[in-house]
């Protein structure tokens, strides 16, 4: 929300009320409690009107202090987002005080408040970090003309005719709590979800609000009130419902964040790298879940709107094999479902007879898992609509009649999440799925969740459900898999999420075109999401809108499997490989190899994502914040701390670029290719190849070739590959079971007198070879 013109005056009618002075204070448990008037305070006379703000400055856990703002203080409104779900806090928090200042200090970080004028200072062992000063802090109540471009009121949900028919008389001000933060100069924003704009976020404006746009618009399928900066620290914004953030934008050294209503909360959390911030964050907010191993090889789609009965799923499963390109997960899209029924979660007798025998007949023959299509809607003509309106399973207006509108299906209305018995029935429908046969599902949609005229079951605000409701409903799916499948054994390939939501992963990036720029959108997103506190991210290989020359599938195809989940799947054409020539299935059985042997390393990242909240594929700043070059990197990414991967965006013949950090880095799919980083390389990069690069030090755990499948024992026939270690340097690195967190093994390596010895030092793994690579010469190391 932008409440200035220009820097020095206010939109006309805005009237705000600044924090400037604490007149009361109360140490309290891990904090302390302040009461902030909003005028100056000269004798008793002026305490009798205006404003005074109630804020608690406190620290929940190690190395983070949380504000929080309060105006009218009352019961506080549902939904919230859930703090400590999987880890408790770490408490430790010392608190000091003078006549006018109060210091909360943690982990590193320590807040210094002021009395006169109220300001707060956020500081780690070695420097100021950020801070919010003079009028800093505020309630402004603003004229509803100016509320007008906020996403939730210029939403469809808000405008459409069908989903808003009788708009209210809109209140003539709205209020708004608001809080600054300095940045400082050199000072880089990323995070705030999935989005798909410029990877540094200063300079916008970013509303948290979940839309369905696609990836090519400012709008976002998963927006997450928490951004982690290149100083030292980040930011979470406590509130569930639409936060708008004015990133260097309204006033150009400032990350302001705004929420109508009479209440804010953040949390600045302080590490002394990335990792360990989106550690402390993730025990804020959740871990992301143990996934199966199985998830992580490659999933193919029958696509969206193309035709396919039994004989066009068993074609292409066999083509896939034939061509060495086995599929580990085959996904049915939302036309295994009658056409205007979407969801009856029945499957078309038309097209799928006996749906049980054949799901039963593909598993066996071809070693799939199945994944069907759903989400939340329940189309009018769908033959469970009236069961569902006479439950009470659907969102109402307010005058007790389902909303409804036509977007997508005929009169669809959307199932109350809120409502236990709602819930226990969409379970009913998804159970008698996995009863077929079903492993697990696409939760599709769950962005366009009205807000205007609403009321829901269990009384929660609208405007709070509409982004928590993407967290919910995967929460839902995604235990009723554990419920039937077991810990571990639970996923789901999602769309919307907001904070928390890292917690039932897997989540894709969305409706792309076919394109190198969409392309590049779709890594910008997955980038920011995995900078916002998720573990994984995946996308439509081959773009989804369009039919794409075979050259940008070709780049997709290595970009895709190079990520934490590979997923071919289009909108009216397939992405089977021979579509794009026989070359593109030899092409694709390389890289799909190269990720199957990868598995011991990956699943490794997985369990550290699981553990830590650490994400496979992360931002270039994220493992080398003091390479100041990299802070801007947003068309290549670090898959774990080990792998360098440079996707291609640019058409065959023309130079690709790329950067490489300091140290030596050598080609994984060429290792006599050394290179001696900082350098910026420029190289024409053949069709069929893609740049990763090994970092220096690294000690890689490969499966056997040709295994076929991502799931098996990753401490059988191990070949152990050490790239470049200093002399009396020792790495350590440990060889994951491959089911559950159980971890098989620790392998060591050590260079010492010019000699590399490989060992196994704990557990038990049976290592097949160890190859020792320097200098772009390799040899063999005794074991």
């Amino acid at each position: 929300m932008r409440f200035n013109d220009g820097f020095w005056l206010l939109k006309s009618g805005i009237k705000p009320s600044f924090g400037l002075q604490v007149v009361q204070s109360l140490e309290d448990g891990d904090g302390f409690n302040l009461q902030v008037s909003t005028k100056p305070i000269r004798h008793r006379g002026d305490t009798l009107a205006g404003p005074v703000l109630s804020i608690r400055v406190h620290s929940p856990t190690e190395g983070v202090v949380g504000v929080r703002i309060e105006h009218f203080k009352h019961v506080d409104p549902t939904p919230n987002i859930a703090l400590f779900p999987d880890d408790p806090p770490v408490p430790a928090v010392s608190l000091s005080k003078t006549e006018t200042s109060w210091t909360v200090a943690t982990g590193g970080l320590s807040a210094d408040v002021t009395q006169n004028p109220y300001t707060i200072t956020f500081k780690s062992p070695t420097r100021t970090l950020t801070a919010a000063g003079y009028k800093h802090q505020a309630i402004y109540d603003v004229p509803h003309k100016w509320t007008l471009r906020s996403a939730s009121n210029s939403s469809c949900l808000a405008t459409d005719v069908s989903s808003n028919p009788r708009p209210g008389v809109p209140p003539e001000t709205v209020r708004y709590i608001h809080s600054e933060l300095n940045l400082s100069p050199g000072e880089l924003i990323y995070g705030l979800g999935e989005q798909f704009g410029p990877f540094v976020k200063n300079g916008q404006s970013v509303s948290i609000w979940n839309q369905d746009g696609g990836t090519s618009s400012e709008q976002a399928y998963k927006c997450v009130p928490f951004y982690i900066t290149n100083r030292g620290y980040g930011v979470f914004v406590n509130h569930p419902g639409e936060v708008e953030f004015e990133v260097g934008s309204e006033k150009v050294s400032r990350v302001g964040a705004s929420v109508a209503g009479e209440s804010l909360e953040y949390f600045v959390i302080y590490g002394p790298s990335p990792l360990e911030i989106l550690e402390r964050y993730t025990r804020m907010t959740g871990r992301p879940a143990l996934l199966p191993s199985w998830t992580f090889g490659l999933w193919l789609s029958t696509s969206f709107l193309t035709s396919y009965d039994e004989k066009t799923v068993s074609g292409f499963l066999q083509g896939m094999q034939t061509r060495n390109c086995p599929v580990r997960v085959f996904h049915l899209d939302c036309f295994w479902m009658k056409q205007y029924e979407w969801c009856s979660f029945t499957f078309d007798p038309d097209n799928f007879p006996d749906p049980k025998a054949y799901l039963s007949d593909i598993k066996q023959r071809y070693g799939v898992k199945i994944c069907v299509w759903i989400n939340p809607y329940i189309s009018q003509l769908s033959p469970i609509f009236q069961e569902a309106v006479r439950g009470g399973y659907l969102i109402k207006r307010k005058d007790g009649t389902p909303w409804q509108w036509d977007l997508w299906q005929p009169g669809l209305g959307v199932v109350d999440i809120t409502n236990p018995e709602a819930r226990k029935w969409y379970e009913a429908k998804l159970d008698a799925l996995v009863d077929l046969g079903v492993d697990t599902f696409k939760t599709d949609f769950g962005e366009r969740i009205p807000h205007s005229d609403v009321v829901f079951h269990d009384g929660s605000d609208p405007m709070r459900v509409h982004n928590a409701y993407s967290v919910i409903y995967n929460e839902m799916v995604f235990h009723l898999l554990e419920r039937r499948f077991g810990k571990g054994e639970a996923v789901v390939f999602a769309r919307s999420a907001a904070a928390g939501g890292q917690r039932f992963p897997v989540h894709w990036g969305g409706d792309c075109e076919s394109t190198f720029e969409a392309m590049a959108e779709t890594l910008r997103g997955g980038l920011s999401l995995t900078s916002s506190g998720f573990a994984f991210a995946s996308h439509d290989i081959g773009g989804f809108e369009g039919h794409p020359p075979p050259e940008i599938y070709h780049r997709w195809v290595a970009y895709g499997l190079f990520s934490s989940h590979s997923r071919l799947h289009g909108s009216m054409s397939y992405r089977v490989p021979w579509q794009y020539g026989e070359a593109a299935a030899t092409y694709m059985a390389r890289f799909l190899d190269a990720k199957h042997r990868l598995m011991p390393y990956l699943y490794q990242l997985s369990l550290d994502g699981h553990a830590k909240g650490h994400p496979m594929q992360r931002a270039m700043f994220v493992e080398f914040v003091d390479d100041r070059t990299t802070h801007h990197l947003d068309r290549q990414y670090m898959l774990g701390p080990n792998l360098l991967v440079a996707p291609v965006f640019v058409p065959e013949g023309e130079e690709s670029e790329y950067y490489l950090p300091a140290g030596r880095w050598t080609s994984f799919f060429h290792p006599s290719r050394v290179l001696t980083g900082p350098v910026w390389v420029k190289e024409v990069v053949p069709i069929d190849e893609i740049p990763v690069w090994v970092r220096q030090g690294s000690v890689l755990c490969l499966g056997p070739s040709q295994v076929g499948r991502p799931d098996y024992e990753y401490a059988k026939d191990v070949e152990v590959q050490v790239y470049e270690l200093d002399e009396g340097e020792v790495v350590r690195t440990e060889v994951p079971a491959g089911r559950g967190a159980a971890i098989a093994g620790v392998v060591e390596a050590v260079l010492q007198n010019g000699e590399v010895k490989v060992r196994v030092l704990q557990g038990e793994i049976g290592l097949r070879s160890a190859t020792y690579f320097a200098g772009g010469e390799q040899k063999l190391v005794p074991i």
